[in-house]
């Protein structure tokens, strides 16, 4: 398991959107939230570049963080990232409390593996389509995984790996499936490319068309010479 990113932020005096923007502006801060469990929401605040940086790891969408506030450490997750519409520089960020003995609900990422062995991909010629990225997953914050892995290589064209399909950790559950077998989606498939299976018939048309052509044109020359056959005894005559 990937260490645990530990998150270094502090109490934010400032409420509201200008002082938000201030925060932003002239300190370079992100502001955001931590809420949750027993203690009261705090307004937090934490360094741009600190954030970025965490953001690197594929661990801090996904795993329990470190929050370290006023010196006291608590366990916690993103809840949420607010990012500008056109710049994507992050705007506010929401932590969410944890508790040991008390389940999460959290998206974790999706990982395909085998994909340059994919049997329907190297045998059939198909592309792989992924119908999602991320998976939403309840479990004890010990039990939480950093991924869910989806081995590709036996998957043939026309085939897809479902929800229920997938090999998740003791303790894990899919909360989608936890709402009823209508739930139980394609994750990723393996189809023919649009047209791939019309190429060799349109390919067979094609030719049917240009015999058909030949023969027309064919057809037409013999015409054309019996005419001028016909034209040539008129004119004897």
């Amino acid at each position: 398991m990937a260490e645990q990113i530990v998150l270094e932020v502090e109490a934010r005096d400032g409420l509201g959107t200008g002082a938000s923007r201030r925060l932003r502006r002239e300190a370079d801060m992100v502001p955001g939230i931590l809420y949750g469990g027993a203690d009261a929401p705090a307004p937090i605040a934490l360094s741009y570049r600190t954030l970025t940086r965490a953001m690197q790891q594929e661990a801090f969408f996904s795993q329990v963080l470190d929050v370290a506030l006023n010196g006291e450490h608590c366990q916690a997750v993103l809840r949420e990232l607010q990012r500008h519409p056109a710049t994507d520089r992050v705007l506010h960020v929401d932590l969410l409390r944890i508790q040991a003995d008390r389940p999460i609900q959290i998206a974790v990422p999706l990982r395909f593996v085998n994909e340059d062995k994919c049997l329907g991909v190297r045998t059939g010629g198909g592309t792989i389509t992924r119908n999602m990225i991320e998976l939403e997953v309840s479990c004890l914050p010990g039990n939480l995984p950093e991924h869910i892995e989806i081995d590709l290589e036996p998957l043939d064209v026309g085939h897809s790996v479902h929800l229920s399909e997938l090999a998740v950790p003791d303790g894990v559950t899919i909360v989608a499936l936890a709402h009823g077998a209508d739930r139980d989606a394609a994750v990723v498939s393996v189809q023919i490319p649009r047209g791939g299976l019309l190429d060799e018939e349109g390919e067979l048309a094609a030719e049917g068309e240009e015999g058909v052509g030949d023969e027309a044109a064919a057809g037409e020359g013999d015409a054309d010479a019996s005419g001028s056959d016909e034209g040539g005894a008129s004119e004897e005559g």
